[in-house]
């Protein structure tokens, strides 16, 4: 699978330091304290600054000792900072839960499935010979057209709206009843009227029913 945007992001913070020598370790390790909102990371940030603070003074000194001195400490800094980067990399940028990858597919199939509702409905409204021959609302016939789980309620069987949310046998006899002593219904507020629904259960099923003459 593709690695996560966090992840990347992740990786890339993490190089902070190793591209930067250590010199960008202060302002890497920052970032991650203001990200997630920690003191601790702050106060590591603020180590590794006054550490290249104190290389950039002993290599400006001009005294060949503190050179050396600031040649290794550079190094180890860098080092360091690196390793420590990549080590606390995966709770600064946390890779998304599997949980939440499922849930936020499982919200996009929804959505998508209500825009084909919604192009199914305009389909029908311009062209309505067109949706009776591609079967629109009617998941008890074959078809090919996806129409996003819609349900013809003046033509589908009695077990299809059933399955409509909200219904109960009761509602279905009263829909089915009515709906074949006046030949169907217009709207699902005609409908609700007509066959007692209850108020709390039209919002319910109104969003998968379509009403074809």
């Amino acid at each position: 699978p593709m690695p996560s945007q966090e992840t990347a992001r992740g990786v890339l913070w993490a190089f902070v330091p190793f591209v930067t020598l250590g010199y960008g370790t202060p302002f890497s390790f920052f970032y991650a304290a203001v990200r997630r909102g920690s003191w601790g990371l702050g106060a590591t940030a603020a180590g590794y600054g006054a550490g290249s603070a104190a290389v950039l003074t002993m290599l400006g000194s001009g005294d060949p000792v503190l050179t050396v001195l600031s040649s290794f400490m550079a190094i180890l800094l860098w080092i360091a900072g690196t390793g420590h980067a990549f080590a606390i990399r995966s709770s600064v940028f946390p890779r998304e839960g599997a949980r939440n990858r499922r849930n936020q597919h499982a919200i996009e199939v929804a959505k998508y499935r209500r825009s084909l509702r919604e192009e199914a409905r305009a389909l029908a409204a311009e062209d309505p010979a067109l949706a009776h021959e591609l079967r629109i609302g009617r998941p008890d016939v074959p078809r090919t057209y996806d129409d996003g789980g819609l349900v013809d309620v003046n033509h589908a069987p009695p077990e299809i709206l059933a399955a409509l949310p909200g219904m109960t046998p009761e509602i279905v006899e009263r829909v089915v009843s009515r709906r074949d002593e006046q030949g169907g219904f217009v709207s699902a507020e005609e409908m609700a009227v007509d066959a007692d629904i209850p108020p709390d259960v039209l919002p319910q099923m109104a969003d998968f029913t379509i009403f074809l003459n």
